[in-house]
């Protein structure tokens, strides 16, 4: 008994001596921080950060391979701690959430039937799937069972649907759809993202410069959900008050509703949330990025500078501007009568901007107060230059210089400028034009009490470029056109006024490079229309002088006195100057302006970064996807379009009140269950239905 005890205090002694020099032999020293931190992670092992579980989160945040906000699950008070242990700031990492593009689900028709394993994996590795549909929802739910926080359900409509509140970004349901439907983005990426040939598009969202994603917003606006459909607009477009007033909605021209009815009025759904926003009495909460450091000047503060200028706040940089007029506007202040746009509705919107951190100094003119290159000087990494096209076509004839000749936006500038906007004008007023600045300028006469107002063009009312809806508006206030007649002098008095306007009746010839007949002149049909007025509103282009005096390197300039900048990327000759806007596309509408600078601020954002400026993948700018402009909608019924409510003529030719009114919450709910939530090929046609 005795002599078994000793060999065991012997074995266990040896063992001792064995295990204690191993101990030091084989010894592996683990930093305790690295526990301290993982108690702190959610203990969820998604791999949503990127690392085989929390374990090895932890030790890369120990090792300095990622930052104490690596933990998307746990949120910032983990995130907190984790820096506390660390002895570094926290951070404030965006984080990351999953989208679901596809509205279709079950709407889609099968091209083949199909008996095999149920999961979205199998069902696409056959022909892409039994749906006629390319790129829609197999709807077998790889996606739901995928995820671990019970973030994705499948929706009553035959598509998943994804709960924010619970998704935490891990990127499991986009690793399972084989659809790519299913995407994780942060608010960034969400932002800088543009349409794809591969994208679930309906035709409007296609078609509308800003891609905003109409649809969505309607179907928002159709079940009550107000601030969800301005927040679905404001992802793309910041100026969602002024489209809603100005925008001549080229989005319902491909509406399908109006293959079969008429078009859905989309821009009045747009201003009718847009407004509720303005009236609710606060402002719904915009995201920005964390800051990055980077500093950007933009030039203009015009619907494209302050588009840019908002894009490149909210992914985290500083941005200033810098304005030549003593409010910021530009074109929509200055170039837009108070009647369509009032100025409280364009401080209120402009106002939300800068309410993001963003400085603006006014009265700020290029070549005169700042160069491009002082820009540079003062340490902005990069410069967006958004100035505009105020300088006024002159009609090139006799005369235009007498007393009582005026250019377009010159004379609107003038109105918008006064604070009464009164002017003194003639009592009989010729406009020479036939697009929005001219229908603009005899209108604005109406209400400054002109007595007979003219519109003089060269063409046919068939032929003029202005939005419809403003020619019949200056058609019912008494405008009066004089169609097929192009100027030749100006007719001045003894005392240099202007007395008249001679022009040339003409007929019209064959197109000509626009698709428009040319005008061919009518030998000897001079003819002299009486007035003391004259207007030349035909066009406008950049004001370019500036380049004079930078003393280093310039952008270069197109023909038509543009800046010349890549169409895709929008970035000049000089590789940190952008421009979007008129002043590199010439003038054109309000939203291309506004879809121009969200463009810019991507390529900027990328330059600042240190990325390649490159466009992206399967662009559809300016291009439509072929499948989705069929010409028949079978099963749609047709519903009466909600009118634009509007003041009575005798009503609003007197002053400068506003004529458009927002339609009525009724209304917009009638008129949002006439959308048939469309996609490529699918579309609701029984959605009137739901109106009940």
């Amino acid at each position: 008994m005795f002599e078994a005890v000793l060999v065991m205090l012997g074995i266990g002694a040896t063992c001792g001596i064995v295990l204690s020099v191993a101990s030091k032999v084989f010894y592996v020293w683990e930093d305790p921080r690295i526990a301290r931190v993982e108690y702190y992670t959610a203990g969820a092992n998604c791999g949503g950060c990127g690392f085989a579980g929390c374990s090895a989160a932890a030790g890369a945040v120990v090792a300095g391979k990622a930052a104490p906000s690596v933990c998307i699950v746990a949120g910032p008070e983990a995130a907190a701690h984790i820096a506390g242990i660390m002895g570094v700031a926290a951070g404030t990492a965006e984080p990351l959430r999953s989208l679901n593009a596809c509205s279709g689900g079950n709407r889609a028709a099968d091209k083949y039937y199909y008996d095999g394993a149920q999961t979205c994996a199998a069902l696409a590795t056959l022909h892409g799937g039994r749906r006629v549909c390319a790129i829609g929802c197999l709807g077998m739910g790889d996606c739901i069972r995928s995820c671990k926080f019970d973030a994705v359900h499948m929706g009553p409509e035959g598509y998943p649907v994804v709960d924010e509140a619970k998704c935490v970004g891990c990127g499991a349901c986009e690793k399972a759809c084989p659809k790519n439907i299913l995407t994780v983005r942060t608010m960034s990426q969400r932002l800088l993202h543009f349409n794809a040939m591969d994208d679930a598009l309906a035709p409007c969202q296609q078609t509308c410069p800003a891609e905003i994603n109409i649809p969505q917003y309607i179907e928002c606006i159709r079940k009550g959900d107000y601030a969800g459909a301005v927040n679905t607009i404001r992802e793309r477009n910041p100026l969602l008050l002024t489209c809603g007033r100005v925008c001549p909605h080229p989005c319902e021209s491909y509406c399908r509703r109006g293959v079969e009815d008429e078009a859905v009025s989309i821009n009045q759904l747009k201003r009718f949330v847009a407004d509720w926003e303005m009236n609710s009495g606060q402002r719904l909460p915009i995201a920005c990025a964390p800051a990055s450091g980077k500093k950007v000047a933009v030039i203009g503060g015009g619907p494209a500078g302050v588009s840019c200028a908002y894009f490149l706040r909210r992914l985290g940089h500083t941005v200033n501007i810098f304005e030549a007029m003593p409010k910021l506007g530009g074109i929509t202040r200055y170039g837009i009568p108070e009647y369509r746009l009032p100025d409280k509705v364009l401080d209120w919107e402009i106002q939300g901007i800068l309410d993001l951190g963003i400085e603006a100094y006014t009265n700020q003119t290029l070549g005169r107060d700042f160069t491009i290159q002082s820009l540079r000087e003062e340490g902005y990494d990069a410069v967006f230059l958004g100035i505009g096209a105020w300088k006024d076509y002159a009609i090139g004839v006799p005369g235009e210089d007498l007393q009582g000749c005026w250019k377009g936006i010159e004379f609107l500038s003038k109105v918008a400028a006064s604070p009464d906007k009164k002017i003194p004008i003639g009592k009989r007023c010729a406009v020479v034009g036939g697009g929005n600045s001219a229908i603009d300028c005899v209108r604005t006469l109406i209400r400054l009490g002109a007595e007979e107002v003219y519109i003089v063009y060269r063409r046919t009312r068939k032929e003029m470029p202005a939005n419809e809806v403003e020619i019949v508006a200056a058609e019912h206030e008494g405008v009066r056109f004089q169609f097929l007649a192009a100027p030749k002098r100006v007719v001045g008095d003894d005392q240099g006024r202007v007395a008249g306007l001679e022009y040339l009746r003409m007929e019209l010839g064959e197109p000509d490079a626009s698709g428009r007949r040319r005008p061919v002149p009518v030998e000897g049909s001079e003819t002299i229309l009486p007035a003391d007025m004259v207007i030349s509103a035909i066009g406008q282009q950049p004001e370019t002088a500036f380049l004079e005096k930078e003393t280093s390197e310039k952008p270069a300039i197109t023909r038509w006195n543009t800046f010349d900048n890549d169409p895709e990327l929008l970035q000049t000759s000089l590789p940190y100057l952008f421009t979007a806007g008129d002043s590199a596309t010439g003038p054109s509408l309000v939203v291309d302006a506004i879809g121009g600078g969200r463009r810019a601020a991507r390529s900027i954002h990328q330059f600042l970064t240190g990325e390649k400026v490159e466009g992206s993948p399967k662009s559809l700018r300016k291009k439509h996807i072929a499948e989705s402009l069929f010409k028949t909608v079978p099963g749609v019924e047709k519903k009466k379009r909600t009118p634009m409510p509007e003041l009575p003529v005798r009503e609003r030719i007197h002053s400068m009140v506003e004529v458009d009114l927002v339609i009525s919450e009724k209304d917009a709910a009638d008129e949002s269950r006439r959308c048939l939530n469309c996609c490529r090929i699918c579309y609701n046609p029984d959605q009137h239905v739901q109106a009940a």
